[in-house]
């Protein structure tokens, strides 16, 4: 055996200069992990950071927006921790902005003072927008948060003059952790700075180690080289030395196996000798136990002789009673046979229902497979309508904030008819956004299994409250019987009434002021229970042929200037009475207002 001796072996020489060529991407690694880690803390300082600030109304939100600006790693880090964690239980959307003229629909801001952003021209952009502006490494109450490196972690100050200006409320908690002063501010920077020289001079430390190991391993391979020469001429002397020894061993080995092969032979006819002799005594035992077995097969032979006789007799009167069973029997299969075709008449009937039976099953799987079809395509329809809708809403969001910054930017070089333009332009972008919005919820409607006890009264006195300017602006008044508690879904009901006493409101005569009342009566149509609700009205009244086409979605019977809307309200008030089982109709007289009807199941 070779043992690890530190002058003469080559292995050691060897194990030594891979342990100094590995000392480099040892130092590389720690720094790489180092790095990683700290990607890691600031994606989650910024999601901590977003737990301890509100917004106001974030709670109608249905994610949390996040925007990088600039070129940075950090993006890839929020997104990959946005896939494994929530903000305010919210889904989190990470975007880019490549410049500050970009920035809009999100909540939270991240820059890094890498990307060379002016402080305050991002809080001029970003101004009353409730967006929370997070920096790294920038100047002192420059920011809303500013981050600062501090060795392997990150510390962090606040001004809170810029945060309340944007309507957000930061947390005591937040605050309380907070660098307090610009001194320690400026001593942090300080630390940094040293962090930064020590870890220069390490550098240079490891490429001094990385050249001093380079010379020692050139040495050693010279070495090495000559000890494995030595070693070779060693191999071949031992070589020559264990041929004489073969030839020797095998003489030996000859000799020994001739003896070895007679002592053989004497021991096997010894064996055989004895086999035989057990063989022998093996088969007289064998002998005297076969004559056992005849003697005691024949006194058997002779107890069967009995048997038999006695079984002649038995068999004997057995057959008188087969004969008298015979005559039995065939009575028995006249019976059988009546029986027989009693059964197939009876199984015939029976064959006959049952194909009528698997006709009439097969017809309900048909109707079933046709109404399964039927709520398919429904469905389909209704996602088509809502993705075509949301699809739609992107181009003109870009076109309504494309004239905004028109007008904005170049609104003094337009003439007047290019103002107008502009502003007819803005205002049907904004009647196509409201469209859409009136498609999407049109979609939804109907889609809530949720059904409660719903006080129509206690809706009523929400809509008076709700709508208490239009009330003064129009003089209108309501006028309600004691309306009953039903089981529906409450925010469709409430639509239905607000619907319905708008319409009431907004197509009035010039110089009246509108008048609704409503009640409602319990009926009974086609045995099964109704609550029957009017709401009667002062209004301009509905022409007869245009009875049923007002129910039909974005059906005006007029023009938007003299009354505006989406003409879509009705036919939310058709959806929703249909999806809860009932229906809706109206009886108008045209210059005498209009009576809307609808029933609710009790």
């Amino acid at each position: 055996m070779i043992g690890l001796n530190k002058k003469h072996n080559p292995l050691y020489f060897l194990c030594l200069s891979v342990f100094l060529l590995f000392i480099p991407f040892l130092g590389n690694t720690q720094s790489s992990n180092s790095e990683q880690v700290k990607r890691v803390q600031r994606a989650i300082f910024i999601f901590n950071f977003a737990e301890q600030v509100t917004w106001p109304n974030q709670s109608a939100k249905s994610e949390f927006n996040i925007g990088v600006l600039g070129t940075d790693r950090a993006l890839i880090d929020l997104k990959s921790l946005s896939l494994k964690r929530k903000i305010k239980n919210k889904i989190v959307k990470v975007v880019n902005f490549k410049s500050v003229k970009d920035i809009k629909g999100i909540d939270l801001l991240y820059v890094n003072n890498k990307s060379n952003f002016d402080a305050n021209y991002i809080l001029n952009k970003i101004k009353n927008k409730n967006i929370l502006l997070i920096s790294e490494d920038f100047k002192y109450k420059s920011t809303m948060i500013n981050m600062v490196n501090v060795g392997n972690t990150f510390e962090y100050e606040i001004n809170t003059n810029n945060i309340n200006k944007e309507n957000l409320l930061a947390k005591p908690s937040l605050k309380k952790y907070s660098i307090s002063s610009s001194e320690k501010w400026k001593k942090l920077y300080k630390t940094t700075e040293k962090s930064l020289e020590e870890s220069k001079k390490n550098e240079a430390a490891k490429e001094d180690v990385i050249i001093a190991s380079k010379k020692s391993l050139e040495s050693n391979k010279k070495t090495i080289n000559a000890q494995r020469d030595s070693l070779n001429l060693a191999a071949l002397e031992s070589n020559k030395r264990k041929k004489l020894l073969d030839k020797l061993s095998q003489q030996n080995n000859l000799q020994q196996q001739e003896l070895k092969d007679k002592l053989n032979l004497e021991k096997e006819l010894e064996e055989t000798i004895l086999s035989q002799i057990e063989v022998l005594k093996q088969q007289e035992k064998e002998i005297k136990i076969s004559e056992q077995k005849l003697n005691a097969q024949k006194k058997d032979l002779k107890n069967q002789a009995l048997e038999i006789e006695k079984n002649r007799e038995i068999i004997e009167n057995k057959n008188t009673k087969i004969y008298n069973q015979k005559k039995i029997n065939y009575l028995l299969i006249g019976l059988l046979l009546l029986a027989a075709l009693g059964a197939f008449l009876l199984f015939r009937t029976y064959k006959i229902k049952q194909k009528s039976a698997i006709a009439l099953e097969e017809k309900n799987q048909a109707i079933i497979k046709q109404s399964l079809l039927l709520e398919a395509k429904n469905d389909e329809l209704e996602q088509f309508a809502y993705i075509a809708s949301h699809d739609l809403k992107e181009p003109l969001i870009t076109i309504s904030s494309l004239i905004d910054i028109l007008v904005e930017d170049y609104g003094t070089q337009f003439d007047k008819d290019g103002q107008l333009s502009l502003q007819f332009v803005k205002q049907t972008s904004d009647r196509m956004t409201k469209l859409i919005d009136a498609i999407l919820a049109y979609s939804k409607l109907g889609k809530s299994k949720t059904y409660s006890k719903v006080d129509c009264n206690s809706i009523i006195n929400i809509l008076k409250s709700d709508l208490q300017n239009v009330f003064k602006r129009t003089n209108a008044t309501i006028v309600i019987d004691t309306l009953p508690v039903i089981n529906a879904v409450p925010i469709e009901i409430r639509l239905l009434f607000q619907n319905l006493i708008n319409n009431g409101i907004k197509f009035t005569k010039p110089n009246v002021a509108p008048i609704i009342n409503i009640n409602a009566n319990k009926v009974t149509i086609e045995d099964k229970q109704y609550w029957a609700f009017c709401v009667a009205d002062n209004g301009i009244g509905i022409p007869e042929k245009h009875k049923e086409r007002v129910f039909s979605i974005f059906q005006r019977l007029h023009s938007r200037e003299k009354y505006e809307g989406t003409g879509i309200g009705l036919a939310h008030c058709k959806k929703i009475v249909e999806s809860h089982g009932g229906k809706i109709w109206l009886e108008s007289k045209e210059g005498f207002g209009t009576n809307f009807y609808f029933t609710i199941p009790v």
